[in-house]
């Protein structure tokens, strides 16, 4: 109903519906597509799935995450741990999802694993997924028990060569980051040390501290704890520089022998193909700006994870070098699925 005056009467008129029709038509042409979808997104409850169990350091990114974008996305926002199959679940899962924003993918470096271990697989990583901006880098650190005579890469190597096949590294199972960095460790290197799955890194760490194995290649934080306890001896970091976390803890590559060593586990954040591109940058602004806040950033290098934020392309094209990377030493290492 529309009320206007005319010689001192008001006067009630109700519009024709096509004539309603026609004027809210003509408004919402003057709103570009971006425009309507930036106003429009998001709407409700955004659900950020993870592929692995709560309390590992995906699920703790993602939660972490999850508070930032509540914030500025201004809606609620779970963490659904969907777990099982190296990742492949929660990621399948997502790959299969509406390409609407309400449900997104934090992911590990499995992602660039998996490929090569597991075929075929129920998705396509480079078809089936769209990235939104890498979160974090994690570095693993190389650590020994302490009856172990090596307090540094040099030293370790020269035992594990007066040691031939009687030395161990564990990791949190086969065909993980952690495997990996041993596996091309043995080879830059050129000794033998023996590879020994355990199933999580808490296992892991105890046979460690132990002395059930010689060595391990392990997340920072679960590590943590078992370093500043005096459990384990921190040798090394597998990244190209040093990790804030441990700061007296020198990376691999600086023993010259070894200078272009490097492989570090990743934490990404994305969602299915075809994300329409105002609600893709708006989720990679938002993720971005939670990892440039200051205390996000504080809290995830306390767990030894860099912040790494990206543009979608930069974060494309990362999956594509790491996923090579991980390939080679795979095949290098003759790696092959747990059965």
């Amino acid at each position: 109903m529309i009320a206007f005056a005319t010689g001192g009467e008001m006067i009630m008129v109700r519009p024709r519906p096509a004539a309603t029709a026609l004027a809210m038509s003509a408004c919402s042409l003057t709103m570009t597509p971006g425009a309507l979808a930036q106003g429009a997104y998001p709407s409700q409850q955004i659900r950020i799935v993870c592929p692995f169990p709560a309390g590992g350091g995906t699920d703790l990114t993602s939660r972490l995450l999850g508070e930032h974008l509540h914030k500025s996305l201004g809606q609620p926002i779970i963490v659904d741990n969907r777990t099982g199959a190296s990742g492949m679940i929660g990621t399948g899962f997502v790959a299969k999802a509406a390409p609407d924003g309400y449900t997104v993918l934090v992911a590990s470096g499995e992602m660039a694993v998996n490929p090569h271990m597991y075929k075929p697989m129920a998705y396509d990583i480079e078809k089936d997924l769209q990235p939104i901006t890498l979160l974090v880098k994690v570095p693993n650190v190389l650590a020994v028990h302490l009856e172990v005579p090596a307090k540094n890469v040099q030293e370790l190597i020269a035992y594990a060569k007066q040691n031939p096949g009687k030395l161990t590294f564990s990791s949190s199972g086969v065909g993980n980051p952690q495997q990996l960095n041993g596996e091309l460790f043995n080879k830059m290197a050129g000794v033998t040390i023996l590879h020994v799955p355990y199933k999580g890194a808490a296992p892991q760490l105890a046979g460690l501290a132990g002395k059930d194995v010689t060595m391990t290649f392990v997340s920072i934080g679960a590590a943590k704890p078992f370093i500043d306890g005096g459990r384990i001896r921190p040798i090394a970091v597998t990244s190209k520089s040093r990790v804030a976390a441990l700061p007296n803890v020198p990376p691999i590559s600086d023993y010259p022998p070894l200078a272009d060593y490097e492989l570090v586990n990743f934490f990404g954040f994305l969602g299915p193909a075809g994300l329409p591109e105002p609600i893709l940058r708006r989720l990679n602004t938002a993720a971005v700006q939670a990892l440039k806040t200051p205390d996000l950033a504080a809290k995830l290098r306390a767990m030894g994870f860099e912040p790494a934020p990206t543009s979608p392309e930069e974060f494309r094209e990362f999956i594509r070098v790491e996923t090579a990377k991980f390939g080679k030493v795979i095949v290098e290492a003759g790696v092959t699925a747990p059965k």
